[in-house]
């Protein structure tokens, strides 16, 4: 079976806020957190947990299901790399 390469989560918030034209301030209060889980989020330092993912839906970027299914297909791809080239060293 082949391995895909989803894209980390971010670069869909990232779409997604320079569509609306926020600030990383104005983003970072519209979701109740700080502007370094922002910065870590957007440069795919983070992932979205359910409380992100439910702070999105809460601004009206699709629903929390959405966000947590991004984020499982990112993390399983990268453990099905990981776990490939464990295997082929």
């Amino acid at each position: 079976m082949t391995v895909g390469n989803p894209a980390h989560p971010s670069a869909i918030v990232r779409t997604n806020l320079e569509a609306e034209g926020w600030s990383l301030n104005e983003f970072a209060v519209k979701l109740g957190i700080s502007r370094t889980t922002v910065f870590r989020l957007l440069n795919a330092r983070c992932g979205i947990s359910p409380a992100l993912a439910l702070a999105l839906e809460g601004i009206g970027w699709s629903d929390a299901d959405f966000w947590m299914r991004l984020q499982s297909n990112y993390d399983l791809a990268k453990a099905r790399r990981e776990l490939e080239v464990g295997v082929g060293s």
